[in-house]
C-alpha cells in the first residue's frame, strides 16, 4: 500500500519536473535537471545531529559540539556528491530488437559520462521496471525488460535515473524523456493453419548438400571432403566434386484479401503466423496488404522484418 502511494505521488510530482516534453537524442543532464532530497535515513540522521548539537551546547561540551559539526558537514557533503553522481551524464541511444506482442521487450539504454568521473550505485527505471547501471567512468549499457501488450510503436516514456550514493542520506534523481519509439511485432496466431497452397510445381536449385547428384565439377577451395568423387578423380588425375540439387518449394502468396472471413486483428495474426512458418520452412513468400502494398517474393531476416513491420503498423481494425 505504501509503495503504491509513493508511486502515485512520484507520478504526480514528475509532471512539474524537467523535461516536460519528449527530447531528441542525445540528452545531457545538467545541474538544473538533477533533484536531491533526503531519504528516510537521512531525516533520521539530521534529527540525530540536531539532538547532538543541542546537547553539546546545553552542556558546553566542545568535543561533542565538534563531532556534531563534523557529522553535519559529512551529511551536507553527501548531498553534493549525490548531485555530482548524475550531473554530466548523457543518454546516447535507446534501442531494442522487435518482439511479438505479449513477449518482454529487451531495451538497451546507452549512457555515457563525458567527464570520465567514476559513478557507482546508479539505477534506471522505465514504466515501473528498474535495473542497475554498471559502474561507469565513460560508457555503460543498461538492459530493461519492458512488457508489451499490443503491436505497433511502443513509447518508453519517461526514464528516471537515481542514486542514494555515497552514504544513503540523500536521493538524487533526474528524468530522461527520449523521443524514441520501439517496434513491437503482432503476436502470431497460435496453432494456426499451414501455409496456403502455392501455385505451380516445385523447382530445384543446385546446392552442395542436396539429395540427388546433378553433375561433376572441378574442386574449389573450401569444398567439403565428403563431396569429392574419388574414383572419377583418379581416372582424370584431378579432383572432381559432386554437385547436388536440392528441391525448393514454390513461392507462397500471403494475401490479406483471402482472409476476408476473419476479423482484422485475426487476419494480422494469421499472416504473422504464416510469415514465421514460411521462414522456418525456407520458402520464398510474397505478402500482399491493403493499399496495393506488395512485399517480395523473398525470404530471410530482412524480408521477415519488413513484412512483420508492415503488419505491425497497419491501422487498428
Amino acid at each position: 500500500m505504501a509503495t503504491t502511494l509513493r508511486q502515485r505521488a512520484s507520478r504526480r510530482l514528475s509532471r512539474f519536473a524537467r523535461p516536460r516534453q519528449a527530447e531528441p537524442l542525445p540528452i545531457r543532464l545538467d545541474r538544473r535537471r538533477v533533484y536531491v532530497l533526503p531519504t528516510g535515513f537521512g531525516l533520521f540522521y539530521a534529527v540525530l545531529v540536531i539532538a547532538m548539537l543541542v546537547g553539546a551546547l546545553n552542556y558546553n561540551n566542545n568535543p561533542a559540539l565538534l563531532l556534531a559539526l563534523l557529522l553535519a558537514s559529512a551529511g551536507l557533503a553527501s548531498l553534493i556528491v549525490a548531485h555530482l553522481q548524475l550531473s554530466g551524464l548523457c543518454l546516447d541511444a535507446v534501442s531494442a530488437d522487435p518482439v511479438a506482442a505479449g513477449q518482454p521487450l529487451r531495451v538497451q539504454v546507452a549512457l555515457s559520462a563525458r567527464d570520465h568521473r567514476s559513478r557507482r550505485g546508479l539505477r534506471l527505471a522505465c514504466q515501473d521496471v528498474s535495473g542497475p547501471v554498471p559502474p561507469m567512468t565513460a560508457d555503460a549499457v543498461v538492459e530493461l525488460s519492458l512488457p508489451t501488450h499490443r503491436r505497433g510503436w511502443l513509447d518508453p516514456g519517461r526514464m528516471r535515473l537515481w542514486t542514494t550514493q555515497p552514504l544513503g542520506l540523500a536521493r538524487a534523481w533526474a528524468w530522461f524523456w527520449p523521443r524514441q519509439s520501439l517496434l513491437v511485432y503482432p503476436a502470431p496466431e497460435s496453432h494456426g493453419p499451414p501455409l496456403p497452397e502455392a501455385g505451380g510445381g516445385g523447382r530445384a536449385r543446385q546446392q552442395a548438400s542436396g539429395e540427388d547428384v546433378h553433375h561433376l565439377r572441378a574442386y574449389r577451395a573450401g569444398d567439403p571432403l565428403r563431396a569429392i568423387a574419388w574414383k572419377p578423380s583418379a581416372r582424370r588425375d584431378h579432383l572432381l566434386v559432386r554437385e547436388f540439387e536440392q528441391p525448393v518449394g514454390a513461392e507462397v502468396e500471403l494475401a490479406w484479401s483471402v482472409l476476408a472471413h476473419l476479423p482484422g486483428e485475426q487476419r494480422i495474426r494469421r499472416l504473422a503466423h504464416w510469415v514465421d512458418l514460411a521462414e522456418r520452412e525456407g520458402r520464398r513468400y510474397r505478402l500482399r496488404l491493403p493499399g496495393d502494398i506488395v512485399m517480395g517474393p523473398s525470404q530471410g531476416p530482412a524480408h521477415r522484418h519488413a513484412c512483420l513491420r508492415a503488419l505491425a503498423l497497419l491501422p487498428d481494425a
